[in-house]
C-alpha cells in the first residue's frame, strides 16, 4: 500500500490528511487523475508531488509502500 498525504487546501477538501490505496507500477499522473475524479480533487492538477520527501515529476511511477504527497500552491501575506 502506498501513503498518499495530502495538504492545504486539497486536505480540506478531502476531509482526510492521508489515504491508503494500492498504487505500485502506477504513475503520479493516473493517480492525480484517480484523485480528482473518485475524490472532487478538481485542483490537484496544480499541486507539486513528491515521493519519500524528493519532489517527483507526474511520469514518475510509485513503487510499495512509498509516501506520496500532493503539495498545493499557497499564498499569504
Amino acid at each position: 500500500m502506498s501513503k498518499i498525504l495530502f495538504f492545504a487546501g486539497l486536505q480540506e477538501r478531502l476531509g482526510a490528511e492521508a489515504l491508503e490505496l494500492q498504487w505500485k507500477g502506477k504513475t503520479i499522473a493516473e493517480l492525480r487523475q484517480t484523485l480528482k475524479h473518485e475524490y472532487s480533487l478538481e485542483t490537484i492538477d496544480a499541486a507539486m508531488v513528491a515521493i519519500n520527501e524528493e519532489f517527483a515529476s507526474d511520469t514518475a511511477v510509485v513503487q510499495e509502500d512509498d509516501t506520496v504527497a500532493f503539495i498545493p500552491p499557497v499564498s499569504g501575506g
